[in-house]
């Protein structure tokens, strides 16, 4: 393995003249922009396909509703948001920029998705760039603007906020707007204030077309240094009259939401990565945000389960670290299915101690030491263990039996957890969460919909760059350390550590993306957003299942997914689902003839959206029951009930199943289901994470991570494994009548 030496040395150089060239000759360079659309609409015959297969399957599980499904992705960066313009790079071994065009182009011929939003960072944003992204999503929706469109644009952004280290954490929330009218939506995105390459008092934004990526084409890099420092909006101003070229800031979720009743635009917020580990503390926990100040029920009804960075719904009762009623940090022992990296770092310090010839009594006091320093140091105690090797980590901190899980994963921000809690707090008005479920892609490429075949891991994942030395310079500087002991970290609000956590180990944590499915009346804007606002709809992995899921037996009627309702009788439920369709190689002629073979092998990569008339099978259908909190601090661990039931299906493409809560009444309390339909086997990537080899005992000896460094990696290597691709229905929420 390459490691920091003269490799990095040669890099550090590079990167530091590269820089300092594009910096140099801003005066030279050229604007980016926001692209070009292809303005080309998919073929009617197409669309009408497309409808008449699925109505076809729906009369064949004996569906008799008028609706239709329809899939999208909420969740889109293009290189207007930082982090994506920097994975751009070739010296990230990037392809080089994809503006919000790309994305478009990409929904369109690539994916063939029904909507999707462009949710850059609101961080990174000018007031120019909102315009440009206005006038490109508007462009996209105009292409098939006379009859009914193929694909349907929103726009939205994303308020990204971090905590630890004596900051609270709320996390990351995207905000989905309904309309394009000038005079329906934020004369500017919302930004959390933290720092972002906007805000960075650099001058002029530009181009260089003198680098080329790995492939040969010839890149126009911008930098993330912007037009002059943006002037932050004055603050206890009414959103209405603030002006147009300030940016606009929300500290918490309360003032994001008052400024979004203020501007009075109908519009959703989407928390995601709520589980994700990569930037979530271990501290946090999502039962802060059950309060009237955190949350609006008006706006915030759904949350991301699912995306290219993982699975955000599993609750598990290990945590990484525990805190005592001082709140200090406290490292836990390893359970089933969990090793803490706290722990793990004594065993590394431990080892590197008897190999300096040290005591057995000496070499205890030190992995005990390294074990409350990895603690200590939250989010970053990675940065405890001076010239750490990724390997030495083995598995620890990660999910062992999660459906392709979150990096580091914390459980206090899954999605079980969170419908399990309630506030019991009687002077607030939110009682509980009542969320949606969705799926997206989290794309930091400019692609939706990315999920459609499991291929191309550094170029449709986040998995990109090489890791090893480019991970040194933007992450951790570990400067001077002692080999053979753990060096204590102290960090503050004022003294962060330097950059990304982790950035090796977490490339064998990003998959292809999921998808939304909505239950529209028709396919148009207004049945979209009405499904979106009702919670009739459901998350995928990436395949386009069908599923359904209804309470039968309600006093208001069949009530969808997504409904809330209360009975004093046992209720009843059926489950319908259809595997996804196989697909074949390739792209349709229609992609080829709008994109030309160019530009089709650079944004799809030659593979499309491609399915055939084969279903693939579902082998079962799960339901998750879930009892929110009756007391303060009930435990959890029996109010989570997965999977309460499981039907194996009969090896076909068609799943029924029906099933009643036959103690429901016996229990007398609310509750909630949602259903899983699980599909057969299939090679996904990244799907055995870092690929550990274990020992007789199950435990993991070694690992094989999956680096985003093509040198580390072949860049053709796709690291597939086995696993079950799947779909989750929202919840329906039926409460105990009690009169």
């Amino acid at each position: 393995m390459i490691r920091k030496s003269i490799y990095l040395f040669l890099l550090i150089v590079a990167v530091y003249f590269g820089f300092a060239y594009l910096v140099a000759i801003g005066s030279l360079g050229s604007y980016e922009g926001p692209g070009e659309i292809t303005t080309i609409p998919l073929p009617e015959e197409e669309t009408i396909k497309r409808t008449e297969r699925q109505l076809k399957d729906k009369n064949k599980i004996g569906i008799q509703d008028k609706k239709i499904i329809l899939f999208g992705d909420l969740h889109v960066h293009t290189t207007y948001s930082s982090d994506a313009f920097l994975t751009s790079l070739p010296l990230m071994a990037g392809e080089g920029t994809h503006p919000p065009a790309d994305a478009c182009d990409f929904a369109r011929y690539c994916s063939s998705l029904d909507f999707w939003s462009n949710t850059d960072h609101a961080e990174d944003l000018t007031p120019e760039d909102w315009q440009e992204i206005k006038e490109s999503v508007r462009q996209c929706n105009n292409v098939s603007g006379n009859g009914q469109q193929d694909t349907i644009a929103f726009l939205g952004w994303e308020w990204t906020q971090e905590g630890g280290f004596g900051q609270p954490h709320y996390g990351h929330k995207n905000i989905i707007l309904k309309d394009l009218d000038e005079d329906k939506i934020p004369a500017r995105p919302i930004a959390s204030p933290q720092l972002g390459f906007a805000n960075m008092p650099f001058s002029g934004r530009f181009a260089l077309s003198s680098l080329k990526a790995f492939d040969g084409r010839v890149q126009d890099l911008m930098t993330y240094a912007r037009d002059g420092v943006t002037i932050p909006c004055p603050s206890g101003v009414d959103v209405q009259k603030l002006p147009t070229d300030c940016k606009e800031y929300a500290s918490n979720p309360g003032e994001l939401f008052d400024k979004l009743n203020q501007w009075g635009h109908d519009a959703v917020v989407i928390p995601h990565g709520t589980a994700w580990g990569n930037y979530t503390p271990p501290e946090a926990d999502w039962k802060n945000q059950l309060t009237e100040e955190f949350h609006d029920p008006n706006f915030q009804t759904l949350i991301e389960v699912y995306s290219g960075h993982g699975n955000s719904e599993l609750h598990r009762n290990w945590r990484s670290v525990l805190y005592d009623e001082e709140g200090q940090a406290i490292c836990p022992s390893p359970s089933e299915n969990f090793l803490p990296a706290c722990w793990q770092a004594g065993v590394i310090i431990e080892e590197r101690c008897f190999e300096e010839g040290e005591s057995d009594r000496e070499c205890k006091k030190r992995a005990k030491e390294a074990r409350q320093n990895y603690a200590n140091a939250g989010n970053a105690g990675q940065a405890t263990v001076f010239k750490e090797d990724p390997t030495e980590w083995l598995d620890s901190n990660q999910c062992q039996d999660c459906f392709l899980p979150a990096f580091n994963m914390r459980p206090k921000g899954s999605a079980q957890y969170i419908l399990a809690l309630r506030n019991f707090n009687p002077d607030d008005t939110i009682e509980r969460f009542k969320f949606g479920f969705i799926g997206s892609s989290d794309t930091h490429s400019a692609r939706p919909g990315n999920g459609y075949k499991d291929i191309n891991r550094i170029d449709f994942t986040d998995a990109a760059g090489p890791t090893e030395s480019v991970g040194f310079i933007f992450g951790f500087n570990e400067g001077e350390g002692i080999y053979g002991k753990s060096t204590p970290k102290i960090y503050t609000k004022d003294n962060k550590p330097s950059g990304p956590i982790e950035v090796d180990r977490v490339m064998s944590y990003f998959y292809t993306g999921g998808l939304i499915a909505t239950h529209s009346e028709d396919k148009s804007r207004d049945a979209i957003w009405r499904s979106i606002k009702n919670k009739e709809v459901y998350a995928t992995s990436g395949p386009r299942i069908l599923l359904w899921f209804d309470l039968v037996n309600s006093d208001e009627g069949i009530l969808p997914m997504g409904s809330e309702t209360s009975l004093k009788s046992n209720p009843r439920f059926i489950v319908k689902a259809l595997g996804s369709l196989e697909q074949k190689p390739g792209c349709p002629d229609y992609a080829v003839n709008a994109l030309g073979k160019e530009r089709l092998a650079l944004l799809c990569k030659n593979e499309c959206y491609n399915p055939s008339d084969i279903r693939r099978e579902i082998d079962r259908i799960e339901i998750i029951k879930i009892i929110p909190q009756e007391y303060q601090d009930e435990k959890l661990d029996d109010l989570i009930m997965d999977p309460w039931k499981s039907f194996k299906c009969n090896g076909t493409e068609e799943c029924l199943v029906t099933f009643t809560d036959s103690d429901f009444e016996i229990q007398a309390r609310d509750a909630l289901y949602y259903a899983r339909a699980i599909e057969k086997e299939s090679k996904v990537v990244n799907a055995g994470n870092l690929r550990c080899e274990v020992d007789a005992f199950g435990q993991c000896k070694e690992v094989n991570i999956c680096y985003g460094s093509p040198i580390q990696n072949p860049r053709e290597e796709d690291c597939l494994a086995n696993t079950q691709e799947r779909a989750w229905s929202s919840p329906i929420f039926v409460d105990y009548k009690k009169y």
